[in-house]
């Protein structure tokens, strides 16, 4: 039999917050974290807004050593370091300072990319024959497990510690993997996250597919518009989140604050078959996904009460929305609460799913559903399928039981994941 497993800490370095009280408050109050970008201007952007976290050197120094600091241009691995390293402290936990590692507690920690600034300043040096100013961290900062090597060397961690990568599936894949690792003994304590650089290097390549939205580089907070008629694509965004995930008996005997439990999941792929591609899902898929997640679980379709979609505010929400149902099959006022992040803080790519996860968990602790921003105008695609008060414009006071969480990635990947407010 499985053992329980619980989530004891989280860290959030996100567009609209960096640290879990400011990054609540903003979710409550549905602050965006969507600015003016004046460097994409400046680079001729046709979408010259995106949400980047605003971090501060101060606060750097404060989690980096002097010589980790040297020559540190990598924006993932600082979100990243700042989610982790305070997740670790949100949930009691000191860096191991002996002299052996800790065997039973890990690290799982994913990227799409990272270190691109870093690449860029190393192409340079070395395309002028400069090669020795590289310095000694330009490995470390551009692999993609550098920021698990960061993390595990930071916290001494002696179980697994490695780096996943599955687009913008890549969070919410690890909170499955550490799950499964804890679930099966073979681990107590996993720290598991995603992050993502910002910058035009990783913006560049969905402005050139013409993806992004064009017409609110002057309204940047409106630009972002899930669920939305005038949804007209997706606001890139960049950030890391993180979540200690622990045995129940661990969490019990450090009487460890316990924010929810991990139910259970399920990651799969649509093979990019019939309508799946690399860029859509694969409806079949992605409605297996749901249904394989809430068996996994142990619950019925019928007590998800919140969902936590993937939601990026283009054409495929409908379809999204539409599998949801078919998933679950719930329909009109029987249908969930569901919410989407990705109007407050865009869509953070490979930290996206770790980001919402750590949203979606904070609504257990608030005792509410947090407001969807820029969907005054619901589509009627979507509206065709579920009633229009399933899909909170305000902040509803209300007390989750069991919420579910999903990404879909590039690729045709998917992972789902279920929480539930914890209890005896």
């Amino acid at each position: 039999m499985s053992r329980r497993v619980v989530i004891t800490g989280l860290g959030v370095c996100a567009p609209n917050g960096v640290g879990l009280s400011d990054f609540t408050q903003a979710l409550l109050n549905g602050k965006s974290g969507i600015r003016h970008q004046p460097n994409l201007e400046k680079l001729g952007f046709g979408c010259q807004v995106a949400g980047e976290p605003l971090v501060k050197d101060k606060l750097i120094d404060s989690y980096f050593t002097p010589l980790e600091r040297r020559g540190l241009n990598a924006t993932g691995v600082v979100y990243g370091v700042i989610a982790g390293v305070d997740a670790w402290k949100d949930a009691g936990l000191d860096k191991n300072l002996t002299n052996e590692p800790s065997w039973d507690r890990g690290v799982i920690f994913g990227t799409g990319i990272l270190g691109v600034d870093k690449f860029r300043e190393a192409i340079h040096l070395i395309d002028d024959g400069n090669v020795r100013r590289l310095g000694s961290t330009s490995v470390i900062q551009t692999m993609a497990s550098g920021i698990s090597a960061y993390l595990g060397g930071m916290l001494g961690c002696g179980n697994q510690v490695t780096t996943n990568s599955a687009a913008c599936t890549t969070g919410t894949e690890g909170i499955i993997m550490a799950y499964d690792r804890i679930s099966q003994g073979k681990a107590e304590i996993m720290l598991t996250g995603s992050c993502s650089d910002s910058g035009p290097y990783v913006w560049g390549g969905f402005d050139a597919m013409r993806i992004l939205p064009r017409g609110y580089n002057n309204d940047p907070t409106k630009a972002s518009r899930p669920m939305s008629a005038t949804a007209s694509g997706f606001i890139p965004g960049s950030g890391a989140g993180a979540l200690v995930l622990e045995s129940l008996e661990s969490a019990q005997k450090r009487g460890a604050h316990i924010y929810a439990e991990v139910l259970g999941g399920e990651i799969n792929s649509g093979g990019q078959i019939d309508e799946g591609s690399m860029t859509a899902p694969n409806s079949m898929a992605v409605q297996r996904c749901i249904s394989n997640a809430i068996s996994n679980s142990g619950i019925k379709a019928s007590e998800v009460d919140v969902i936590n979609g993937h939601l990026t505010a283009t054409t495929k929400d409908g379809l999204e929305i539409l599998n949801w149902s078919k998933a679950l099959n719930r329909k009109g006022k029987d249908f969930p609460f569901i919410n989407s992040f990705k109007g407050v803080i865009g869509h953070c790519l490979a930290a996206a799913g770790s980001i919402e996860s750590v949203a979606a968990i904070l609504q257990f602790k608030e005792k509410v559903v947090f407001k969807n921003i820029n969907c005054e105008d619901i589509h009627p695609e979507i509206t065709d399928v579920i009633a229009g008060s399933c899909i909170p414009r305000e902040t509803a006071f209300y007390e989750p039981r069991v919420i579910a969480k999903a990404s879909f990635g590039f690729g045709d990947v998917n992972a789902c994941v279920i929480f539930k407010a914890f209890s005896m």
